[in-house]
């Protein structure tokens, strides 16, 4: 991979911009827009956005019940699973 070829000029975007998104259909690496030699965006395809994006709700999740685990917010297995099985019969019933 050669992210010089992933670093494109705004005037490039407004001029081929239907070549753009091939390539990044294509290739699904996101390109960097910049603007006066600054980035100013990033251009993805949609399914790597999704995957980024549940990755990211995975990693907040962790950090969610790893800072529970620090605070001592824990319950034994046993108990959660027994709390289910109960809820599953009363619904049942």
């Amino acid at each position: 991979m050669n992210i010089t070829t992933d670093i494109k000029p705004v005037t490039y975007l407004k001029a081929k911009t239907a070549d753009l998104l091939d390539q990044i259909n294509d290739t699904r690496r996101p390109i960097i827009i910049t603007q006066n030699g600054e980035p100013r965006a990033v251009l993805q395809d949609p399914k790597s956005y999704e995957e980024m994006r549940n990755a990211l709700g995975l990693l907040k999740l962790l950090a969610q019940g790893e800072e529970d685990i620090r605070k001592g917010n824990i319950r034994p297995q046993e108990e959660v699973f027994g709390d289910i099985e109960r809820l599953l019969r009363a619904e049942k019933s």
